[in-house]
């Protein structure tokens, strides 16, 4: 109940700030966020080829089952194994160095794992390398917080 609680106060602090700086991002910083949102829709609608398209070659994916690269992963979407049906999101931060954009997120992420219905809260950490001018996403870190 407690561990619950802060996570609840964490969060609605988190919606507060976001709220109050409404659309504060840069555009650089925003066209990060479109990408990373669009992401998300394109695994709920298990849009392989897009994916395929955004994913780095040598991307990296971990999950709480354990970590795999981009073949496996869109294997993973294909055939169902993990279906993300809706990541509710918190609360999104942009950090940028050289050629690498980091989106540093807060979710609930509804899916549907082995054919059972689960919502389970993370930090998400994806990394985005941009190569002739196009972001790829190099790694995707989910990490299950606290609470519910």
């Amino acid at each position: 109940m407690k561990k619950t609680l802060i996570l609840a106060i964490m969060l609605f602090g988190f919606l507060i700030k976001t709220a109050a700086q409404g659309s504060s991002f840069t555009k650089e910083e925003q066209e990060i966020i479109d990408l990373s949102n669009n992401k998300w829709q394109w695994m709920s609608d298990k849009d392989t080829e897009k994916l395929a398209d955004l994913f780095h070659e040598t991307a990296q994916f971990v999950h709480m089952g354990g970590y795999w690269g981009k073949e496996q992963e869109l294997n993973t979407i294909k055939n169902g194994g993990i279906w993300y049906k809706k990541a509710e999101i918190h609360d999104q931060k942009v950090k940028f160095t050289k050629n690498t954009a980091t989106v540093y997120s807060i979710i609930h992420l509804n899916s549907e794992v082995g054919g059972n219905s689960v919502r389970f809260p993370f930090f998400v950490t994806e990394v985005y390398v941009n190569e002739d001018g196009k972001w790829l996403l190099s790694s995707l870190v989910f990490t299950r917080t606290l609470g519910d």
